[in-house]
């Protein structure tokens, strides 16, 4: 596909859109969603198939093993939002079916929208939502690259316009400021908000070398609280190797590579490195100079901190 086959974004209700997001507008605003839902909410590239995986696994991996090796992720964790229908290329797919369809209890459902987007029945319904926020130099690394492979986004053009472009939130779903920003203020009035960091879910490193695993443990013990599970230390080790980047990355049911069209992986993998810091391999010294000062400026609530390095 060329760039000239990609999708422009325009201006939906005051965020920077594309159709395949927008299409189904109506039917997910009123969207039924249950008590017992979990829902996913993440700015684009922050960890969404990480914690969409963790979860899963959680609720169903004891009891339906199977579901691991028969459905891809985007199956058992659809994306509500998300619109496609190219019949003569076989492609549908209508994530508010998706979740309308699922048998599943509970209903583990994704999305991207801005916390004022969500629709209300979720809040009504005091859903349990888990936000997941990303550092915003490696946000934007990742989120190049997914735009340079991903078909179906709007094409990227050379690293410096992007740069520039997600400093002014001329991306697909906004401002990452507005995002990550909006989330942290629903956090103070929706108690069964649980607000994470894909920095967190990094694996540590002993200095002998042997891979603990234990900032994604302990995530994974903070997830099983808030969600009123109970696993054992058993389970969450078994749990916690599954998630592992490099595990994900060779799973198909989780990379991604059984999509079809709409990602090209001869440009770059869906999962690409997954890990803090890699925005110096990126950025100019002078971008980061530029970046500091622009951040410094929008990001006023002191409470909300991000890790850029490991």
């Amino acid at each position: 596909m060329s760039s000239g086959d990609r999708p422009e974004l325009y201006d939906f209700h005051g965020v920077q859109m594309m159709p395949a997001f927008t299409a189904t507008w109506e039917r997910v605003q009123k969207f039924q969603a249950r008590p017992d839902d979990v829902l996913i909410a993440t700015y684009p590239k922050s960890g969404t198939t990480w914690v969409s995986y963790i979860l899963d696994l959680l609720h169903f991996g004891q009891n339906d093993p199977e579901r691991q090796t028969s459905l891809p992720i985007y199956q058992r964790v659809p994306f509500l939002e998300m619109a496609v229908s190219k019949p003569e290329k076989g492609t549908n797919y209508f994530g508010v079916d998706m979740a309308n369809e699922l048998t599943t209890k509970p209903r583990i459902i994704k999305t991207h929208y801005p916390v004022q987007f969500v629709p209300k029945s979720f809040w009504e319904q005091n859903t349990k939502i888990v936000y997941v926020a990303r550092n915003a130099k490696d946000n934007m690394v990742s989120f190049y690259h997914f735009d340079r492979m991903a078909t179906m986004e709007p094409a990227p053009g050379e690293w410096s316009d992007y740069f520039q472009r997600f400093l002014v939130g001329k991306m697909n779903y906004g401002s990452w400021y507005d995002h990550v920003n909006g989330w942290w203020q629903k956090k103070r009035n929706y108690s069964n908000l649980h607000y994470m960091f894909f920095e967190d879910l990094v694996e540590v490193k002993s200095l002998l070398a042997f891979v603990f695993w234990q900032n994604t443990g302990l995530e994974i013990d903070k997830l099983s609280r808030f969600l009123g599970l109970s696993v054992t230390p058993e389970i969450r080790q078994q749990i916690t190797g599954q998630v592992q980047f490099d595990q994900m990355k060779n799973n198909a049911m989780t990379n991604y590579s059984t999509l079809g069209e709409a990602m090209d992986f001869k440009v770059s993998p869906f999962m690409r490195k997954g890990k803090v810091g890699d925005w110096k391999n990126h950025f100019t010294v002078a971008q980061n100079e530029e970046f500091d000062e622009d951040y410094e400026q929008k990001m006023k609530d002191a409470t909300l901190q991000f890790r850029t390095v490991v």
